[in-house]
């Protein structure tokens, strides 16, 4: 760390002064050294983040849309197929990033590469790590959400007023999962296949049956319990709330952001304990 003089010069900070910064701004500091990192693959983070929700909504909102609607909007509470899917995009889309922003890099932070280490050397402490890590991904799902929620604007599936709140209702459905997933990715010592099936078995389920496409109480009861315990339906259901005023009992809606906030409180508690354990403190 370096500081300008009067005179001009640039000249170091003590070691006494540049600990007390990493102690203060620690987490502000892995933060930035995980941005840059994001940055070196950055077009591949913008064409994700454009190209997935333009392909998904041309395909659901031009193709299936024209299909869906000429059936009638009722089942769709009145609004049109897009209208209707375009909240649980934008949510999945985070859900699904939060899902390998918190998987395979934090193994790579312990194990692979042992990016974490590091910075424990200096004064910065598992905690600081930790939050740092998740400021980083959450500032990604803050910005992908925006492109996402430009695109749908695009098409014409968010009326004017304030639905723009998706934005941040999908950053938390994201930090909803990822959070207790980080947790989990955190005490692996070993890569046996637990991400793979993590993906195949409990992200997808969550996809399919949360409400995405369809409304949730279309499903049988056989597997309508999958999304009523599923972030993504929680924060899909919100999105609809804030996107065009889908009509829902005020409880409802107050259960899931409750929901939501519990479950990234959750996984942020969970989550600085496995980081203190595996670092020794």
């Amino acid at each position: 760390m370096t500081e300008r003089s009067a005179a001009g010069t640039v000249r170091a900070h003590s070691p006494e002064a540049a600990a007390a910064k990493a102690r203060r701004w620690g987490a502000f500091y892995y933060a930035e050294q995980v941005l840059r990192v994001m940055k070196s693959y950055g077009w591949s983070i913008l064409m994700y983040s454009v190209g997935q929700p333009v392909a998904y909504l041309f395909a659901m909102g031009v193709g299936l849309a024209s299909l869906v609607d000429n059936q009638g909007t009722a089942v769709f509470g009145g609004v049109s197929y897009l209208t209707f899917i375009a909240p649980a995009l934008l949510v999945s889309a985070a859900v699904m990033t939060a899902a390998n922003e918190f998987t395979f890099p934090v193994m790579a932070g312990f194990k692979w590469r042992r990016t974490y280490y590091g910075p424990h050397a200096s004064p910065l402490t598992p905690e600081q790590i930790a939050a740092g890590h998740i400021m980083a991904v959450t500032l990604r799902l803050v910005v992908q959400s925006a492109i996402y929620f430009a695109a749908v604007a695009l098409f014409g599936a968010s009326p004017p007023g304030s639905g723009w709140a998706g934005i941040l209702v999908a950053a938390l459905a994201g930090l909803s999962f990822g959070l207790p997933l980080m947790a989990y990715s955190a005490s692996l010592t070993e890569d046996k296949g637990q991400f793979a099936l993590v993906m195949r078995l409990v992200v997808m389920p969550l996809f399919l049956f949360s409400g995405t496409f369809f409304p949730l109480d279309t499903l049988p009861l056989a597997v309508r319990w999958i999304g009523w315990i599923s972030p993504i339906w929680h924060g899909t259901e919100l999105g609809r709330v804030v996107s065009y005023g889908y009509q829902e009992p005020l409880v409802l809606t107050l259960v899931h952001v409750a929901v939501l906030a519990g479950l990234a409180v959750l996984g942020w508690n969970l989550t600085r304990r496995r980081f203190a354990a595996r670092m020794g403190q």
